[in-house]
């Protein structure tokens, strides 16, 4: 499509105003984490690394991030095993309520997180709680899962489709055994779309809070709901604003990996 100079030049300006926008915040959150003002007056007085020793000290903030990282490699084990065996059974087979199926995988992550998680709370009370099961890390991870599975159903479906069947039909013709023909044929295949999904389903439980708020019992506290509760106590914004910039800096990493995965299953 060929464009006249002054609409690529709009284009460009659109697109400069958008990163502007989005990113523009976030730059100021790294500035304030060394800020060496507690009330973060604007500009900076003085640069300090002081309120990154205080927030690796906090006894409470590596609680939080180790709660973080049980929720999110939990979730992300469940989303591995059911996204998988979810696209295996959409793209391999054909049975009634096919399209309905994935529908109902795609429709949590869709839903408003409050829905998701007031739905999940009650759930939870309703099944768990006549058992001696009250809300914890548990019933985290679990309402995590739910919306985590999508990314990696969606990640090897994908591959599936482009895949096709070809190659496992001649594994078979060549006397492999199906699971032999799993191991050395199709995993192969998939090996980079499952790691992709396990990476986003990972930075997407790491992340949420709102089903959290719902599906955590009293004392389980992930590190996005430490972040909320510590956000306006005067004696923590600096913690908080350091915290916030390590999570832009770290949340970088599983996203450009999946990111690149992706592309490199794709040219393959």
């Amino acid at each position: 499509m060929n464009l006249s100079p002054a609409a690529r030049f709009a284009l460009r300006a659109a697109l400069a105003l958008g990163l502007v926008v989005i990113y523009l915040p976030l730059a100021v959150v790294l500035l304030n984490s060394f800020n060496a003002d507690r009330t973060f007056a604007w500009p900076p007085t003085g640069l300090t690394t002081r309120w990154w020793g205080v927030a690796w000290r906090s006894a409470g903030l590596r609680e939080a991030l180790w709660t973080s990282v049980q929720a999110g490699l939990g979730a992300t084990a469940i989303a591995l095993v059911l996204g998988t065996m979810a696209a295996f059974a959409v793209q391999r087979y054909r049975f009634f309520g096919r399209q309905t199926v994935s529908l109902l995988l795609v429709l949590p992550i869709a839903l408003p997180g409050i829905v998701t998680g007031i739905a999940l709370n009650n759930a939870f009370r309703a099944v768990l709680e006549p058992f001696g099961v009250g809300l914890g890390l548990f019933t985290v991870i679990v309402g995590h899962a739910t919306f985590c599975v999508v990314t990696v159903h969606n990640n090897v479906l994908a591959r599936l489709r482009r895949t096709g069947t070809s190659l496992e039909e001649a594994s078979a013709d060549l006397g492999a055994d199906p699971f032999t023909t799993f191991r050395l044929v199709t995993f192969p295949m998939m090996r980079s779309a499952l790691l992709a999904g396990g990476l986003l389903s990972f930075a997407l439980s790491f992340d949420e809070i709102i089903v959290t708020t719902f599906t955590a019992g009293a004392g389980v506290r992930t590190l996005p709901i430490w972040i909320f509760e510590n956000l306006f106590r005067p004696n923590q914004a600096p913690v908080v604003n350091v915290v916030a910039a390590a999570l832009i800096l770290l949340s970088v990493v599983p996203i450009w990996l999946a990111q690149r995965l992706s592309g490199t299953a794709s040219a393959h």
